[in-house]
């Protein structure tokens, strides 16, 4: 099933990621489960641009294009030669979703619990909305 996620940070004007498309394996049944697939996927293809690594970095024009369309035009070198674990991963995701650090839209739709049953259908679209804590003090 293909979806398309896009990930924002309130304090920013543009989307910190554009609208990705993003192929599911199955159709998840909770939102537990979309956070654990993409998840997953996302810890598979950093997987893949961590072991592909070219010998001589280079960027072709249109590199360049769509990743000034984003706003930051780099190598996109990884420099840390760990391996994600993957359970860390989705433990770690699942955490901060309850511990509210971002909000899941689907179809503009709030989705509040992750065991909340989500009825997606292909092209549908999912906002994963990072929040911002604010810094200071009281006083």
């Amino acid at each position: 099933m293909l979806i398309y996620v896009t990930v924002k940070s309130l304090g920013r004007r543009k989307n910190w990621l554009t609208r990705q498309p993003l192929e599911l394996a199955a159709t998840p049944a909770t939102l537990r489960e979309l956070i654990t697939f993409i998840v997953q996927e996302n810890v598979r293809q950093f997987r893949e641009k961590q072991t592909d690594a070219s010998f001589i970095p280079y960027l072709t024009s249109h590199d360049i294009e769509q990743q000034a369309q984003v706003g930051k035009v780099g190598f996109q070198e990884i420099h840390d030669d760990r391996l994600p674990e993957e359970q860390q991963a989705v433990d770690t995701a699942l955490l901060a979703f309850e511990d509210g650090l971002y909000k899941v839209f689907l179809r503009e739709q709030e989705v509040t619990g992750l065991d909340e049953n989500v009825q997606l259908a292909p092209g549908d679209e999912a906002a994963f909305i990072r929040l911002t804590m604010l810094a200071g003090s009281m006083w």
